[in-house]
């Protein structure tokens, strides 16, 4: 069964943010097809609608989406992280076949009731030894995921212990430095 990612980084993750996860990816599953989109420029983090139309503006989100829809993988995981997720919600609101389509939320935007009503459908969040990450989604219940991280009590590393299994409190002390020494965090594969 072949399997594509298509990942969409938070505010303002460069390319080499990007590429960086990437290549931790594609080290640790070298049979699947990971492709990954930084933050559009001049796009605020909130709201989920302003988020969208920076995406549209800058042409990432039509070019995800044709990505998508001419994709022939058997399985399509969208994968968003904190503000990413509301471009990865509406990449996956604008697919007409949502059949072999998995949504994930990394501690970001929750998708829609409609997406959330697909049990394939995703949303992560993060503890360590009871603090929680920034995006918490504790209001879903039993549909909220929990990545148990180790060392992350800090706001930054424990929202991006969810992208990049590294993150420490020492390791990523900043948003800037999320994607540090990254080893992409797969949980949800």
């Amino acid at each position: 069964m072949s399997t594509s990612v298509y990942f969409f980084g938070g505010y303002e993750a460069s390319q080499t943010d990007i590429d960086l996860w990437l290549r931790s990816a594609k080290q640790q599953k070298p049979n699947i097809a990971f492709f990954g989109f930084p933050w559009p420029d001049d796009t605020p983090s909130t709201p989920a609608d302003s988020v969208v139309k920076g995406s549209k503006k800058s042409g990432q989100y039509k070019s995800a989406l044709d990505a998508i829809q001419a994709c022939s993988a058997d399985k399509i995981y969208i994968v968003g992280h904190s503000s990413g997720c509301a471009i990865a919600n509406a990449v996956d609101n604008g697919l007409k076949d949502k059949s072999k389509v998995v949504l994930v939320s990394l501690d970001g935007f929750t998708p829609d009731s409609e997406q959330l009503k697909r049990s394939s459908t995703q949303v992560w969040g993060a503890m360590c030894d009871g603090v929680k990450s920034r995006n918490y989604h504790g209001g879903l219940g039993s549909r909220l995921k929990v990545y148990q991280a180790t060392d992350c009590k800090t706001e930054w590393a424990l929202h991006f212990s969810v992208v990049n299994a590294a993150a420490t409190d020492k390791l990523v002390p900043t948003r800037q430095k999320g994607y540090f020494q990254c080893l992409a965090n797969l949980v949800w594969l």
